[in-house]
């Protein structure tokens, strides 16, 4: 077998075109559009780029066809998160069931990595952020959401035979819509409605999305920022963002509670786009374009239809107050007239109880689980998982 780095127009798109054979029997899979993987490697639209470094690199077989893949890269931003332990990353990996050919790219990996001075690596991870291209599919082998990847059961063995060691699961829950929330979220809206008037809640509205912008960055910032993994998000960040949304998003799924008109929680959600994408292709040239504006008017039709929780959060202060539950309660009733039948909620890290908890209390319930898995290259030295966020 030979490594080849990717360095051309041509081996890119071996890199790309290579999921295509791995999950020939895999009706659930569902590919991620080539021009969203070919951007994580794009020096013009990937920012991480400033502050870190990649390489991806094709394996093919004795015939010369491409029987894996994989990418490593260094975030300088969050590399030494631990000061004595600086960790890389890798992701994109794809793989014949073949340990020896699994080996050798993680080998290239772990070399490419030592050889900058890291002391670790965790994988299979994005050269981005964490909503999406993140962990290994482990447990729920069904249709993978928007922005995650589905993996055959076999990938798991071929990680843990080289040694890599769980360092935190994610976990996505679902819940079917219409099923009743607990009586006590009902009591907890009736008692912000007859009692805290200066609490309301409300979903956003896609003609004013500079407010809807602000309002998001706003709450994300106070009630994200401060986590482990995740930094602050510029205005300009959160507008760009509510942009590149627009054509999908349905206002009905994107609810704010406010205090004194301050947004002080959300509950952000999106149609679940493979629904649409499924149908659509790899490509979103002028064909796919047409094709996926006529699949999504489709999907507005469809029953059942899914949504997808993108990101759940209630700022410091307002935590504990029941907040969360009579959101809740009225988003729940715009979810059922919008035709929605189904939510699955993005991965929540097992290092985030609290959040779990939250989740588990609306009725979800562990649909899948993905595992983000870390090597540390002294052997000798004690493994430590992800630390609780308190």
């Amino acid at each position: 077998m030979q490594l080849l780095e990717v360095t051309d127009t041509h081996r890119a798109r071996q890199f790309r075109d290579l999921p295509v054979t791995i999950y020939r029997h895999h009706p659930q899979w569902i590919s991620p559009l080539d021009e969203e993987i070919e951007a994580v490697f794009d020096p013009k639209q990937n920012p991480n780029f400033s502050h870190g470094e990649v390489i991806r690199w094709i394996l093919t077989d004795a015939g010369g066809a491409v029987v894996g893949r994989v990418a490593a890269f260094i975030n300088q931003q969050t590399s030494h998160t631990i000061p004595d332990l600086p960790t890389g990353g890798f992701g994109f990996f794809e793989c014949i069931n073949d340990q020896a050919a699994a080996n050798q790219l993680f080998d290239a990996c772990y070399d490419w990595l030592a050889a900058r001075g890291m002391a670790a690596m965790d994988g299979p991870i994005n050269f981005g952020e964490r909503d999406r291209f993140w962990g290994l599919l482990v447990e729920g082998f069904t249709e993978p959401n928007y922005g995650m990847f589905y993996h055959p059961p076999y990938y798991r063995e071929l990680f843990e035979a080289y040694g890599f060691q769980v360092y935190f699961k994610q976990y996505t829950y679902r819940r079917d819509v219409a099923a009743p929330l607990h009586p006590n979220f009902a009591r907890v809206a009736e008692r912000y409605a007859t009692e805290l008037p200066a609490y309301r809640f409300d979903y956003a509205k896609s003609s004013d999305l500079e407010t809807m912008a602000r309002d998001f960055h706003h709450v994300y910032d106070l009630a994200w920022a401060n986590h482990s993994g995740v930094s602050a998000m510029p205005l300009d960040k959160a507008r760009e963002l509510v942009r590149k949304l627009q054509p999908v998003l349905d206002e009905r799924l994107l609810w704010f509670a406010y205090y004194h008109d301050e947004p002080v929680a959300f509950f952000v959600s999106l149609p679940e786009l493979n629904q649409i994408f499924k149908r659509v292709g790899r490509r979103l040239n002028l064909p796919g374009k047409l094709r996926f504006l006529w699949e999504r008017r489709q999907f507005q039709r469809r029953q059942p239809k899914k949504m997808f929780g993108v990101i759940f959060g209630v700022v410091p202060e307002h935590q504990g107050k029941g907040v969360e539950s009579a959101m809740m309660v009225h988003a729940q009733k715009e979810f059922l007239a919008a035709g929605y039948t189904e939510i699955e909620m993005n991965w929540i890290g097992d290092f985030n109880p609290r959040m779990m908890a939250v989740t588990r209390s609306i009725g979800a319930r562990v649909h899948k689980t993905h595992v983000t898995y870390r090597k540390l290259f002294d052997e000798t030295r004690s493994f430590e998982r992800c630390p609780i966020i308190r």
